[in-house]
């Protein structure tokens, strides 16, 4: 999930707007404040660009009646020591149900093997849900960073008249910091109206992203229960050094592809921060543990959820260069790179990092 995250979203999204979502600092840092003044040229500035199957069951560790996909009950399943319901009810939830019956009618229509069809799942879920949005949160931080030259510019002027009126109304250096911070504030916010691009939008990609990676996790992990109708399929739906989807990957090597494509896509995405602040530097390290974390954590649930997580993983790092193809951004109408070549440079400085 570090990999899906920093490809784009959970916390990827965090650490990309910490670092380019700035621009209220300019002169200061930014609090919100109660009272307004009349900033005498600004607005009209501002204003100047206006434009107008069933469900299936299946709590792993509670001791609930399962239904399963066949429908037919397949008793209770034991309950684990110190587990509490909201496990239960999530892993019983609709969404969840939702994205068994999904895998299983992806299974039943193309006649894949099982590791297959999870793999194509993963691709088609990653490529009509959360590449768009991808995509509509590069446009979102994009429009963001044009504004920094703009709001730059509004900043010096606000500052000016912000010094005359303080000299007018006899105001303290507090005061005036207030009143400046506070009109600041209100002028980006009256730009990312008129731009249409306030950075909380780009949150889009995960406030749909996550939730649909739990659930399909979930949804793995009750198909391949020893009380699911369709746990011997998944018993026989693995390949190469994971015949057994319902076990665990004994090899670690499904573990270690997770953590490995994790902490390369973190690598890769660090490279693109030029100068990064500490708050990033703290952020960026606590996801590099979090990818080392996640490979005992894949190695202890079933191959098919292991299996998911990486695909999913690469599926998403491979969206994340393709989002950063010329061709790509000139058809998302996105400022192009300063590179034409952003392939090679981002190869070439991740060499001249780690293998030199």
């Amino acid at each position: 999930m570090v990999a899906d995250s920093v490809a784009h979203n959970p916390v990827c999204f965090c650490f990309r707007i910490l670092g380019r979502v700035t621009m209220l600092s300019v002169g200061g840092s930014v609090r919100s404040g109660l009272l307004r003044f009349p900033v005498r040229g600004l607005c009209s500035v501002i204003h100047r660009k206006s434009p107008g199957l069933p469900r299936s069951a299946l709590p792993c560790l509670h001791r609930l009646p399962v239904r399963t996909v066949s429908g037919v009950g397949g008793g209770d399943v034991p309950a684990g020591p110190g587990v509490s319901g909201w496990y239960s009810s999530l892993a019983d939830s609709t969404p969840v149900h939702l994205c068994e019956n999904f895998l299983v009618s992806v299974q039943q229509v193309s006649g894949l093997p099982w590791w297959l069809s999870i793999a194509v799942a993963t691709v088609s879920v990653r490529t009509l849900i959360t590449l768009p949005l991808a995509a509509y949160q590069l446009v979102i931080v994009s429009k963001v960073e044009a504004l920094q030259v703009e709001i730059s510019e509004l900043a010096k002027r606000l500052r000016y008249e912000v010094s005359v009126r303080a000299r007018e109304k006899g105001w303290t250096d507090k005061q005036s910091r207030f009143q400046f911070q506070k009109n600041l504030r209100r002028i980006v916010s009256q730009l990312y109206i008129r731009d249409n691009c306030h950075p909380f939008k780009a949150s889009l990609l995960v406030w749909v992203q996550l939730p649909l990676w739990i659930s399909l996790s979930l949804a793995l992990r009750n198909l391949s229960l020893d009380h699911s109708a369709l746990q011997c399929d998944l018993a026989a739906g693995g390949a190469l050094w994971f015949p057994d989807l319902t076990s665990p990957d004994s090899t670690w090597i499904l573990p270690v592809c997770v953590g490995l494509t994790n902490l390369l896509i973190i690598e890769v995405f660090s490279l693109q921060r030029i100068s990064p602040t500490r708050f990033q530097k703290l952020v960026l390290n606590f996801m590099r543990g979090f990818s080392v974390l996640m490979v005992p954590i894949a190695a202890t649930v079933p191959s098919s959820m292991a299996l998911y997580w990486f695909t999913s993983s690469l599926v998403g790092f491979c969206h994340n260069l393709l989002l950063r193809s010329p061709v790509i951004r000139k058809i998302l109408r996105l400022p192009t790179l300063q590179s034409d070549s952003p392939y090679r440079d981002l190869l070439s400085a991740f060499i001249n990092k780690y293998c030199k």
